[in-house]
């Protein structure tokens, strides 16, 4: 008797590499334009919010030559300008404000603290 020997022929198989990684976060084209304008928008609120506090922090004054004031609705640099000292340019004056306060535009927004030049007597 003869044994016969069966082979077995095997053909290659292409085999995956699959990521065994769990919990993994693939972001489609929108969600990075989503994460992107939230972290500009976050970047920009904390510089805003610097910007604010570094300015009410240069509000106190020591020098007996000014005086501070709380912007009410309505007022604007021109108009507290001509209160302050009416008889002077009130683009004089407003420059001196805005220099004292060191604002960069002459717009105000209420509630703000300035300091002013007390008029000289």
């Amino acid at each position: 008797m003869t044994a016969t020997a069966t082979r077995t022929a095997f053909a290659p198989v292409a085999v995956r590499a699959t990521s065994s990684r769990s919990g993994s976060l693939r972001l489609t084209r929108r969600g990075r334009l989503l994460l992107t304008c939230l972290v500009v928008l976050g970047v920009f609120l904390l510089l805003s919010v610097g910007r604010a506090g570094s300015q009410a922090a240069t509000v106190t004054a020591t020098d007996p030559a000014l005086v501070q004031m709380t912007v009410q609705p309505g007022d604007t640099l021109w108009a507290i300008a001509q209160r302050i000292a009416p008889n002077n340019d009130p683009r004089e004056v407003m420059a001196q404000i805005r220099r004292i306060n060191d604002l960069s535009t002459p717009g105000l927004l209420v509630g703000q603290q300035l300091l002013l030049p007390t008029p000289a007597s």
